[in-house]
């Protein structure tokens, strides 16, 4: 009885950008009576069925986008007579299509790392029951991922988690309805240890793959505050020096480091946090900016960012204080006009932010906006190849619409147009190059060039050109520019780094003698 953990994919590029964390978590879960788990990141290849034997169990996680493509493992793998089981968001928020659609004989709910050792003792006994709790739960139970286990030459970057959940309530976005508004935040020392495992190895290049890396706002405080809510503010002031500790610490790992991760807007405002960003070599940060318009803003419930002049001077903020911004920005929210289109990226170019994603309004299960259009679509919704159009994952790859939410002003066609032209623009090689201006060396210029335009190629043509040849030309071009890209972010093993030692502010004499 073996254990496999796969993570679907349609398209197999040989080298993937950053390590899928889950698969090193749910492989430290997996008891030592079970042997070494099998795992297949198919971002990489596509999963070797004759591995595959009968009595074996399968672990499949799906997120929306990849759940048809998880689906269909699942029910091969169910053929060959192993034990199926499925696990990720998706899984979580629709656990009867995984039995219905991917031949699951368990589904678990929630958080796997404590969970999943009972399922496979469940499996190894006998029938493993239809559905688990995981549930969510608190930090301190959080695994430590088995990084011995990756393929260290086929990922760019590494990926640690320190906290999960996020305060917000985006339209768009369904993390604070699966992993809940209250950020459940590791310890430094655990987080630091699992860093410095990743650096020994050869990783500098480390995704904080958080939630929200900025769980607390100096409003939050204020608020607090102004309520005499004094229990509430010791519960933020702790979670704020948390994240302080943590980030003394990073500062003391070796200076070419890199770290990114993702934050809100409202981080602009707090100076101190990102000068203590820069100082713990979290070099970049995913900053969901979504729209450039106060009625834009409106649109997915984040009023509480900045538009216009006021959005391009909090961007710059970030730059200024070294932090380097990934701004993603959505496409065909109602409110949006053609000159939307143009005004986003001249907010993006003036803004000299480093990335950009540029997405369509696409509704997601377990959120606001999906709601609201399931809603819409109303008893009978329009079907595709039998598949009803709100359950649009289930469609055939190349048959699904690139949009699906009817624009009051403008076509589908016209909107995932402008959107491709935008993309064109932001990522022309003479933008890339006038972009890179920032980093000193010509080596380090040539590896933002080729992974602008890997970035480009995995994650705009690939999903918005409706030409078939344009994406496998896409296709191609990222697996010709992944490898270079992947020597250009390795760097040499450092097996004999310690440890940072946890910071304490010196004793008052001390800090006296020393002047302080």
């Amino acid at each position: 009885m073996r254990v496999h953990l796969i993570n679907p994919s349609e398209v197999s590029f040989g080298t993937a950008v950053i390590t899928p964390r889950w698969l090193y978590v749910l492989a430290a879960a997996t008891p030592a009576s079970f042997g070494e788990p099998r795992l297949v990141d198919e971002t990489l290849a596509a999963v070797d069925l004759e591995q595959i034997e009968s009595g074996d169990i399968v672990g499949i996680g799906i997120h929306t986008a990849n759940a048809l493509r998880g689906y269909k493992i699942g029910k091969m793998a169910r053929e060959r007579g192993a034990y199926v089981v499925f696990g990720g968001i998706h899984a979580t928020l629709y656990p009867e299509e995984a039995h219905e659609a991917g031949g699951a004989h368990a589904v678990v709910k929630g958080d796997g790392d404590v969970v999943w050792s009972r399922v496979l003792s469940d499996c190894r006994l006998g029938p493993p029951l239809r559905i688990y709790e995981g549930g969510r739960i608190e930090a301190s139970q959080f695994l430590q991922a088995r990084w011995g286990l990756v393929p260290r030459k086929k990922y760019m970057w590494a990926s640690v988690q320190t906290l999960r959940g996020c305060p917000k309530h985006c339209s768009f976005c369904s993390v604070w309805r699966t992993d809940g508004q209250r950020p459940r935040q590791r310890a430094s020392d655990v987080v630091i240890e699992e860093i410095v495992q990743l650096r020994r190895l050869g990783f500098r290049f480390i995704a904080l793959a958080d939630d929200n890396f900025y769980p607390v706002t100096l409003t939050d405080l204020r608020l607090a505050a102004e309520q005499n809510n004094i229990q509430r503010l010791n519960e933020l002031k702790a979670i704020r020096a948390e994240r302080f500790a943590l980030m003394r610490r990073l500062a003391q790992l070796p200076s070419d480091t890199i770290f990114f991760t993702q934050i809100t807007m409202e981080a602009a405002e707090d100076t101190e946090f990102l000068d203590a960003m820069q100082a713990a070599h979290i070099k970049g940060a995913l900053v969901g900016v979504e729209a450039v318009t106060p009625e834009g803003l409106k649109d997915v419930y984040k009023e509480f960012n900045f538009a216009g002049h006021e959005l391009v001077e909090r961007l710059r903020t970030f730059r200024q204080h070294g932090v380097y911004v990934l701004g993603s920005f959505i496409f065909g929210l109602p409110s949006d006009r053609p000159a939307t289109f143009d005004a986003t990226a001249a907010a993006a170019s003036q803004a000299e932010i480093a990335f950009a994603q540029f997405v369509t309004l696409t509704p997601y299960p377990g959120t606001v906006d999906f709601m609201r259009w399931e809603k819409e679509m109303g008893a009978s919704p329009l079907e595709i190849a039998g598949v009803p159009i709100t359950r649009r994952w289930l469609i055939p790859q190349a048959l699904r619409p690139k949009l699906y939410w009817p624009h009051p002003t403008m076509s589908s066609e016209e909107i995932r147009s402008r959107t491709q032209s935008v993309w064109d623009t932001f990522y022309g090689l003479k933008s890339i190059w006038t972009r890179s201006r920032f980093i000193k060396s010509l080596r380090a210029r040539l590896a933002f060039v080729l992974i602008s335009k890997i970035y480009r190629q995995m994650y705009a043509d690939t999903g918005i050109a409706t030409d078939s040849a344009r994406v496998s030309r896409s296709t191609r071009w990222a697996r010709m520019l992944a490898k270079p890209c992947q020597r250009l972010f390795a760097a040499a093993p450092t097996p004999y780094l310690r440890v940072p030692e946890p910071w304490s502010p010196a004793p008052l004499e001390q800090r006296a003698a020393a002047g302080d």
